[in-house]
């Protein structure tokens, strides 16, 4: 399919694909704003051509095994940046896929306590299979940690459906001064991790979202409408908070790294997910859409092709002027929507967005509309992850 985009290009362009796929080392630094599962896919087909991908998460999540992590440690959730770092490890056999099967194991939810203790004490000690099967020194390494975590756990810790990696995760928080960015690097080394990941900001927040009814939800598990009943009222505002009793905003702003990261994109992308919780939250912290602005890079927005609980009542137009709002905010002094968003890719055909897609609107913000079979006929309406990543490497 060839596309004016600008310029004419063929949408993929094979000859760039082949490039990458070729030398994915020197793939394309494509920096995404997301959290949770829905990107899990994408990246697992990206590491085929590019080893530099970044992901931007959110560390707000406040539901799950998360939750207990956090109300115990006091710390920002982890769950999303181990997802998101086992999505781009190197599973084959040139990576460490016994370190992969125990980062990625759960402790069962059905078990009784001491039974749990006991498995994990058989961690440290090294007396468990899948410890056993990894070699040292990345043993003792894993072994440490796990220890670590051990001697610091509240003594009423629940481990029923806890990540072994989020345990780690959080070992190493620990014994950093409560810093991720060792322990992220320590992770992605041991599991040989093609691309970069950081949370947007080392801060314990909690995402809070205010309702057309006049209702306010504190918590981004009550939002997602997973673990709880989906919101029935349309999201008017959302920010961040660090206390969860009076939910009196807080604001953060973003570090240097984080920065230096965005600015280094040769591709933006606020991809398909949960729109407030995964995309929108990590715009939130100060300095986020300064530098986005500040990076000349394409910027691409793929709406979700079903439907998302936390838009409920918004159209894709309104996700649009939504996002461009939040992005805005925080840097007056660039009010242009084409520093923000210059694409958004749609599946006109097979795609069940909400609402039409104002072609009209778009060409007055600016933003072209890319029009491409995402969707390989599946009932489930979900974006084929190969197709988006050979869209996305070809704008980058």
């Amino acid at each position: 399919m060839r596309i004016k985009i600008s310029r004419e290009i063929d949408l993929p362009d094979p000859i760039k694909l082949d490039l990458y796929r070729r030398s994915p080392q020197l793939g394309p630094k494509i920096l995404f704003f997301s959290g949770g599962n829905a990107l899990r896919e994408t990246s697992r087909a990206l590491i085929d051509y590019t080893h530099n991908s970044i992901h931007i998460v959110t560390p707000f999540d406040s539901g799950g095994s998360s939750a207990a992590l956090r109300e115990a440690f006091r710390m920002p959730a982890i769950g999303d940046v181990r997802n998101r770092l086992m999505a781009l490890a190197d599973q084959s056999i040139l990576g460490n896929p016994e370190i992969f099967s125990l980062f990625s194991f759960r402790f069962p939810k059905d078990a009784p306590d001491y039974q749990l203790q006991e498995e994990l004490t058989e961690m440290v000690k090294g007396r468990n299979r899948m410890i056993q099967a990894i070699i040292d020194p990345m043993r003792k390494i894993i072994k440490h940690h796990l220890s670590v975590f051990r001697s610091n756990m509240p003594p009423d810790f629940d481990l029923r459906g806890a990540s072994i990696g989020n345990l780690i995760l959080t070992a190493g928080y620990i014994e950093n001064e409560r810093r991720l960015d060792p322990v992220i690097y320590i992770f992605s080394k041991l599991v040989e991790v093609r691309g970069t990941v950081r949370p947007v900001t080392n801060e314990g927040m909690n995402l809070v979202a205010e309702l057309e009814s006049g209702e306010t939800v504190v918590g981004q598990h009550l939002i997602t409408g997973k673990e709880h009943p989906p919101i029935s009222s349309k999201i008017t505002r959302v920010y961040l908070t660090d206390n969860r009793v009076n939910s009196k905003e807080t604001s953060v702003s973003i570090r240097d790294k984080i920065r230096d990261l965005i600015e280094s994109a040769q591709l933006i992308c606020y991809p398909m997910g949960s729109f407030y919780s995964s995309i929108i939250a990590n715009l939130l912290p100060s300095g986020v859409g300064e530098a986005i602005a500040q990076t000349t890079c394409p910027k691409v927005f793929v709406p979700n092709t079903y439907d998302d609980p936390e838009t409920y009542g918004l159209p894709v137009d309104e996700q649009i002027e939504t996002l461009l709002h939040y992005l805005m905010e925080d840097n007056a002094e660039k009010s242009n929507p084409r520093d923000y968003l210059n694409y958004i890719v749609v599946d006109k055909e097979e795609g069940a967005y909400q609402g039409e897609i104002k072609e009209k609107r778009m060409e007055e913000l600016g933003i072209e509309v890319i029009n491409y079979p995402l969707i390989d006929g599946n009932s489930s309406k979900r974006i084929d992850p190969n197709r988006i990543s050979e869209i996305l490497l070809t704008l980058a």
